[in-house]
């Protein structure tokens, strides 16, 4: 597979596929294909898809297979940028689940759920994530720009749940509060903070939707007045 990754604000991957190759997507995220481009739907298993239930994912992956040489494109939803992982033994990738895009079949995608009981109390969609494993290309779509920190062995990164794009598995996350009253009720910035400690690399993202669609609900117009 040969990519090439195009656009502004609203990029989109063109995939380029040889005679049998695959792509799985789980969110209907293509956008135009070559007509000898095959598309099957599986939900992988009764188990998994009632974990993926459970988790608010999709319940379903779309699998689309070149008859012949063929093309296919996958677009971002939202304003940012799209990042090409590569996927190998040892180099796994945890996903927020609403970053993954695209990937060739041969990456394997299974729910991760956080260790930590803070985490998964508080967490919001930070509890709930996705593994990126197995081998080959996969494609995370990355709400405004992509910022990455390679952190220290036991060195720390608060941030906002919602702008943690991912991170590799050597990272633990956890949840710390927000310290002071004042701060939590007056401080804008919610109750809790997210935290990932190193050794590993973070990739945050600057605009992420959640944070866009709090920002406009006040002047979205209630009722039928």
């Amino acid at each position: 597979m040969n990519y090439e990754i195009k656009g502004g604000a609203f990029p989109v991957v063109i995939c380029q596929l040889a005679d049998g190759e695959r792509m799985t997507t789980e969110k209907g995220s293509m956008v135009w294909m070559s007509p000898n481009m095959e598309m099957t739907t599986t939900g992988g298993g009764i188990g998994k898809m009632f974990s993926k239930a459970l988790s608010g994912e999709s319940m379903f992956q779309n699998i689309y297979t070149a008859r012949g040489a063929g093309m296919i494109t996958f677009g971002s939803s939202f304003p940012g940028r799209i990042m090409p992982i590569e996927i190998a033994p040892g180099r796994e990738m945890i996903l927020q689940k609403s970053a993954f895009l695209a990937a060739e079949s041969s990456v394997s995608l299974s729910i991760h759920f956080n260790k930590k009981i803070g985490a998964g109390l508080f967490g919001g969609e930070g509890f709930i994530m996705q593994r990126l494993s197995g081998s080959g290309i996969a494609f995370a779509e990355i709400d405004g720009e992509l910022i990455e920190y390679d952190l220290a062995p036991g060195q720390q990164m608060v941030i906002d749940t919602g702008n943690v794009a991912g991170f590799e598995p050597t990272v633990s996350i956890d949840i710390r509060q927000v310290a002071g009253l004042k701060n939590k009720l007056l401080g804008g910035e919610g109750f809790f903070n997210t935290v990932l400690t190193g050794p590993g690399k973070i990739w945050l993202q600057t605009m992420p939707i959640s944070n866009v669609a709090g920002a406009i609900r006040p002047y979205i117009p209630t009722g039928n007045g």
